[in-house]
């Protein structure tokens, strides 16, 4: 059943091993909001319908998308392992006593054209813990190519003419001990040099 703002998806399996007439019906909106500017479906609430009579009845909480998509999610459960999206409407009801869990869901309930759904507004967060430990290992490298970089940049460079630059010392012999005068009278005896 479809109407303009409402919708209702009723899945019926028949007997299920001790359940006669099992049937999960979804009840779906259509909501215009003027801050996004466009019409949102919600899925509002689920009910399992079984031995003809009895019900459990699941509010499903942040499942919506644009109306002109379709919604998409690997878990959709009442289970906290899956986040819990089915809350069970009161204690007092029997879906304290059910867990339901639908796996790889897709909808789309207004907007359907060639009865194909449209791109799917999916339920995965930004922050999975893949894509979290990939930030952070990135992060942990990064920090350690600006180490690296600091160090380069400051490394200091030896300059190896200026650094091991040694004095030389040539003795003077005994004969130029004696020699006095200016050092042009004893031209073949040995000076006192210094070389650089």
């Amino acid at each position: 059943m479809c109407s303009k703002d409402k919708a209702t998806l009723v899945l019926r399996f028949g007997d299920v091993e001790n359940l006669r007439g099992l049937a999960i019906r979804l009840q779906m909106s259509n909501t215009f909001y003027e801050s996004a500017g466009q019409n949102w479906f919600t899925l509002d609430s689920v009910h399992i319908h079984y031995n003809w009579t009895h019900e459990a009845t699941f509010n499903a909480t942040d499942v919506y998308a644009p109306s002109t998509h379709s919604y998409h999610c690997q878990h959709v459960s009442s289970l906290q392992k899956y986040d819990t999206l089915l809350v069970p409407s009161s204690i007092t009801d029997n879906s304290a006593n059910w867990h339901i869990t639908f796996t790889d869901f897709q909808i789309q309930s207004f907007n359907v054209l060639s009865n194909k759904f449209g791109s799917a507004s999916d339920c995965a967060t930004f922050f999975t813990p893949a894509i979290l430990m990939g930030l952070i290992t990135s992060l942990i490298l990064l920090l350690v190519l600006a180490y690296a970089l600091h160090m380069v940049v400051h490394l200091k460079h030896i300059d190896t003419y200026e650094e091991h630059k040694t004095t030389v010392y040539f003795p003077r012999s005994t004969e130029t001990a004696e020699c006095t005068g200016d050092l042009m009278s004893c031209p073949n005896q040995l000076r006192y040099q210094q070389v650089s």
